[in-house]
């Protein structure tokens, strides 16, 4: 059968088959970090690497540009140009890198984050080097290559993977304004929160409760466990494909609200997944617009929605049914205990308003590693330092909760960090323009009616996918560009009232 555009026709074709294989290796990803045994890491890695040359092949094909070019003249409706611009998008990234340091970085990647497993909880910093550096060789050279391809600066280059568009110019700019506010704000809250009186949860809590009560405030915030479900892993991830979103999340018998919160965050990103455009999934035009878009919903979730008093309101009955009664599972208390501002050295377990400092230090450190402006060596004491300016905390010597703390070093996430303080800042953003979109908005979430948050979110994020640019989707749904003034306001409104 003929039709009016055979050589977009063609592309789509392409893409449908990179975006199966790429389920595929989504669930072989998800099981490595969550179900294998140790001794299969080896042969995983090597699969995984196969695997990630062969998709390189399909988006590096000689005769990709020609179609391109072909489709660009054909009469295509304003989403299919849209699509056609994302497939040049990832063609022109793809293309920059050769095949052999695709697998090389794959291999790297896979021995790093399994090794690091077992270096992290025993401070070995020396081993956890060794196996960086091969990671760390590989990025930068894949960063001088995009360099070269684009015209930006090297960590431009990596960050545009995850953010397309941004640049150090604009994050060093929102994150210069935030260095400048924060410490006032973390002392003043500290201060403020000094005086409170909070009960603090006795535990055991058993693991089988904990999970019963995560995918309990699953089903409550809307998740799909028909599409979707929960597992364990070292570090919580948001995984697999809008068609079989793998959740994963990490249990201490002594605390429950890490793992909890942890889950809601990863609930924001499995949401945003499922939602995803079904008609056109396959295309990159049905694939989530960046990670700091993804991470506005992660972060919605966990602090716009899951910090809400009205949401705690119908979260502490969750809680006692899961532990039984306690004076500190009341809705007040509960609310307290999740809005404590504390300064302490694990990023995933921070606080909403000292979160920030990890993301600048973590940023300023990687943009320094991938230029090529210090050594690994050179990290530790670089973060001794940033950590004792922005927090007040020392490090020295604490490898396992300094610098060896986060996977995105291992699995070569370099400029992956900023994307989640713009994703608070976009979350903001959202909330801001749902409460002018409904002023009734706080006394909804009281009540128990989220459907009018996703249903916001559905419209103007989820549903939208990869359709506009960064900057344009976020004037769509909210009138403006990047604004961070509504995440400072939202934290004073929150933590100073």
């Amino acid at each position: 059968m003929s039709t009016a555009t055979p050589s977009y026709d063609d592309l789509t074709g392409t893409w449908t088959r990179l975006h199966r294989l790429g389920h595929l290796q989504s669930i072989a990803g998800w099981d490595q970090a969550s179900n294998m045994p140790p001794k299969g890491n080896e042969a995983r890695a090597a699969a995984m690497a196969e695997m990630a040359a062969l998709l390189h092949r399909m988006r590096t094909d000689p005769k990709l540009p020609d179609q391109m070019a072909r489709a660009e003249q054909e009469p295509l409706s304003e989403l299919q140009r849209a699509n056609l611009r994302e497939m040049h998008r990832q063609w022109r990234a793809s293309n920059a890198l050769p095949e052999a340091l695709v697998q090389a970085q794959q291999m790297a990647t896979s021995r790093c984050e399994h090794a690091w497993r077992t270096q992290r909880p025993a401070n070995d910093w020396a081993g956890f080097v060794e196996n960086l550096r091969p990671v760390l060789a590989n990025a930068r050279q894949e960063a001088e290559l995009l360099s070269q391809l684009t015209g930006v600066r090297k960590y431009d280059a990596m960050m545009d993977r995850f953010e397309p568009g941004m640049r150090c110019e604009q994050v060093d700019q929102v994150f210069g304004e935030v260095r400048q506010w924060l410490p006032g704000l973390i002392r003043q809250v500290t201060e403020r929160q000094a005086h409170e009186e909070v009960l603090q949860p006795q535990g055991p809590f058993p693991v089988a409760q904990q999970r019963a009560l995560c995918e309990a405030v699953m089903k409550l915030v809307g998740f799909d466990f028909a599409g979707g479900r929960l597992d364990v892993s070292t570090h919580p991830f948001c995984g697999g494909v809008p068609e079989d979103v793998r959740m994963t999340t990490r249990f201490r018998e002594d605390e429950f609200l890490g793992s909890l919160m942890g889950t809601v965050h990863e609930t924001g990103h499995g949401r945003y997944e499922q939602n995803l455009p079904r008609e056109l999934l396959g295309q990159p035009v049905a694939e989530a617009r960046s990670m700091a878009l993804h991470e506005s919903q992660s972060l919605g979730f966990e602090m716009q929605l899951g910090s809400h008093p009205g949401f705690i309101q119908h979260l502490a009955p969750l809680v006692v049914q899961a532990f039984g009664e306690q004076p500190a599972f009341a809705p007040a208390n509960l609310a307290k205990l999740l809005t404590r501002v504390k300064p302490g050295f694990i990023r995933v377990d921070a606080d909403e308003v000292t979160y920030p400092a990890h993301i600048i230090l973590r940023y300023e450190i990687e943009k320094l590693l991938i230029e090529g402006e210090i050594e690994i060596e050179d990290v530790p004491a670089l973060w001794d330092a940033r950590m004792h300016e922005l927090l007040g905390l020392d490090t020295r010597g604490n490898f396992k909760d300094g610098p060896m703390q986060d996977v995105h070093w291992p699995e070569a996430l370099f400029g992956y960090f900023p994307c989640y303080s713009l994703g608070a800042m976009y979350a903001a953003q959202w909330f801001a323009a749902m409460r002018r979109a409904m002023p009734d908005l706080d006394a909804r979430i009281v009540r128990g009616e989220l459907g009018a948050v996703f249903d916001w979110l559905r419209e103007n994020i989820w549903s939208q996918a990869s359709r506009w640019t960064t900057d344009e989707l976020a004037r769509r749904a909210s009138g403006e560009p990047l604004n961070p003034a509504h995440f400072k306001a939202h934290l004073e409104r929150r933590y100073l009232g």
